[in-house]
């Protein structure tokens, strides 16, 4: 005889399944007891604030104190001179200084005028006769520069001591600045030098005082100062 019982309506089959999600529901229903809280809601104060309560504040009034304006300055008396009809009152006489056509009139000696000479400095790359160094007194105003150039670069080649770099511990390439001026007499005045290091200034002024009188500049025919740049620039070897 066969059984007409469906194997799939066997309800013991997920016991264990059942029982597992029962257990959990219980122990989360239990949990959740415990930790269930209550409060006594009469002992919270939720902090409401009262807007129609007006608050009286009492500002205390300042009473602005105005000083009295000073007092106007007294007037000044008036002074009154009375002079009698009496008092004869001497009159200033002034003599004319008009001349008659008659009046001989005193010769005026020659006055001297004295020119007054300035110290004009011109620029010598625009300065109308150059300074003309010894040697360089031939030739357009163009070339007497050019010669008092290279003739300048020469002879600080031959009297500067470049071993003095070396000496001071200065390694590569060096470059002094020169400055100084040709007065109205050819002079070399106002050395001024700039370099690394003091010693190479000292050298430079040294030299550049050496230089030998010049023929000074001119300008409209008159001598004046002319300022001379000069850079000199040397190689340090190692």
């Amino acid at each position: 005889m066969e059984s007409k019982k469906n194997p799939k309506a066997d309800v013991s089959r997920n016991g264990s399944i059942y029982f597992a999600v029962g257990l959990a529901l219980m122990l989360f229903l239990t949990y959740s007891t415990l930790n269930y809280k209550t409060y006594d809601k009469s002992n919270i104060d939720i902090g409401k604030l009262n807007l129609d309560d007006e608050l009286d504040e009492e500002i205390p009034i300042i009473e602005q104190i105005i000083p009295p304006p000073p007092p106007p300055p007294p007037a000044a008396p008036e002074v009154i001179e009375v002079v009698e009809d009496e008092e004869e009152v001497e009159e200033t006489v002034i003599d004319s200084t008009e001349t008659d056509q008659e009046e001989e009139i005193m010769e005026v000696e020659d006055v001297e005028v004295e020119e007054v000479i300035e110290d004009v400095e011109v620029p010598f790359a625009v300065i109308e006769n150059v300074p003309e160094y010894p040697g360089c007194e031939r030739g357009s105003n163009a070339d007497k520069r050019k010669c008092m150039s290279d003739k300048i670069a020469k002879f600080v080649q031959r009297k500067f001591n470049t071993d003095l770099a070396g000496d001071l511990g200065l390694s590569g390439r060096q470059r002094i600045s020169v400055i100084f001026k040709i007065d109205k007499n050819g002079n070399v005045t106002g050395v001024r030098s700039r370099a690394p290091h003091p010693r190479l200034e000292k050298e430079a002024a040294r030299v550049i005082n050496m230089l030998p009188k010049m023929k000074p500049g001119r300008q409209r025919g008159k001598p004046v100062i002319v300022p001379y740049s000069l850079p000199i620039t040397f190689q340090v070897q190692d």
